[in-house]
């Protein structure tokens, strides 16, 4: 992510972190696009919906007509996504949003330079064992309730939503089951009696039978009912300085980016899905990945520009619960850039 003097300012292993940028072509003493465009890119979950505009890009052949060379990577959770750009492995992260404020009071400067979605396109599911007794976020008192990973945007969100409907963060347990799969099998045997995840993750257990959606954020209404407003969630986030130095290649990035998603607000889910691997569908087969995609579709923006009231609302939502934002001074135009967006449109 960083140029070669920034790793070494920052990553102990420099001599490691200078081979791997090597490899992907970074030149830190060029900004015009001439040495250093091959960007590597961690997905925090690449099958997920929420992040679709990453391999949809590829897919449309958009990078390469940009003149950009990218290589995709994925992680299960958007922490470890986030832990990959801070430690120089990756030149950019595509997952919540969130993690910017987050950063930016630990001392490291990203910002978001292409915002795929303005609602978190999350649900809370429950195991129908528990639905019972579990029938809001009131009830999660006492519960073990999946997220992606311990520091991942599903737990911001889990946290937020248990504080604001008057239980304490102490008083259920967020437990690290990934998504896909892994959360099935955990809904399933009982380890976790509910959990928040994304689709396809949400259409399998619905086509399953093997819980019930409580909490719906996949669209912008759903957002505003649970949040408060709009949630930007999904989103290409860099570290400034890398931002900085390297304009043009992020705005061929963005220039990609903005096009797939223009081209996702005029095509079919069923369009959008036949464009992508056939194994995203988690084995749920053609049509419910479509009803995923189709589900999941309100959330993203048009046009890669970041909601207006936005950041506002995140900045909100994660000082209700996280004692490092509670009382910090958050410089909240740092998280953000719409300078490429804008152009690309």
């Amino acid at each position: 992510m960083r140029t070669p003097t920034r790793i070494s300012a920052v990553a102990v292993a420099g001599a490691l972190a200078l081979t791997t940028l090597t490899a992907c072509g970074d030149d830190s003493t060029s900004a015009s696009g001439s040495k250093d465009d091959k960007v590597k890119i961690m997905v925090g979950g690449l099958d997920k919906v929420i992040y679709l505009p990453a391999m949809l890009t590829e897919r449309l052949g958009y990078f390469k007509e940009e003149g950009v060379s990218v290589q995709l990577l994925t992680e299960p959770a958007g922490v470890q996504a986030e832990t990959a750009l801070v430690s120089g492995d990756v030149q950019g992260t595509i997952g919540f949003y969130d993690h910017t404020l987050d950063l930016q009071v630990k001392g490291k400067q990203v910002e978001s330079v292409v915002q795929f979605s303005q609602a978190p396109g999350e649900v809370e599911i429950v195991s129908n064992k528990a639905a019972g007794d579990m029938k809001s976020a009131k009830d999660f008192k006492g519960k073990k309730l999946g997220v992606t990973g311990i520091g991942s945007s599903t737990d911001f969100l889990t946290k937020y939503l248990a504080v604001h409907n008057g239980v304490n963060t102490s008083e259920f347990t967020p437990v690290a089951v990934g998504a896909g799969q892994t959360f099935i099998s955990a809904l399933q045997q009982g380890s976790i009696q509910g959990g928040m995840t994304t689709d396809p993750t949400v259409a399998t257990i619905l086509d399953k039978k093997l819980g019930k959606i409580l909490i719906d954020m996949r669209t912008p209404e759903g957002s505003k009912q649970a949040l408060g407003g709009l949630y930007p969630s999904s989103s290409l986030y860099m570290q400034t300085e890398w931002v900085s130095n390297h304009k043009a290649t992020v705005q061929k990035l963005a220039n990609a980016f903005v096009r797939t998603l223009k081209w996702m607000s005029t095509h079919s889910a069923d369009e959008i899905a036949a464009k992508m691997p056939a194994d995203y569908a988690q084995g749920g087969g053609k049509a419910l990945y479509a009803q995923a995609i189709k589900s999941t579709l309100p959330m993203f923006t048009k046009d890669g520009v970041m909601p207006a009231d936005g950041p506002a609302t995140v900045e909100r939502v994660l000082k209700a619960f996280n004692p490092n934002l509670k009382n910090a001074k958050v410089d909240l135009a740092r998280t953000y850039t719409t300078e490429f967006v804008k152009k690309a449109n």
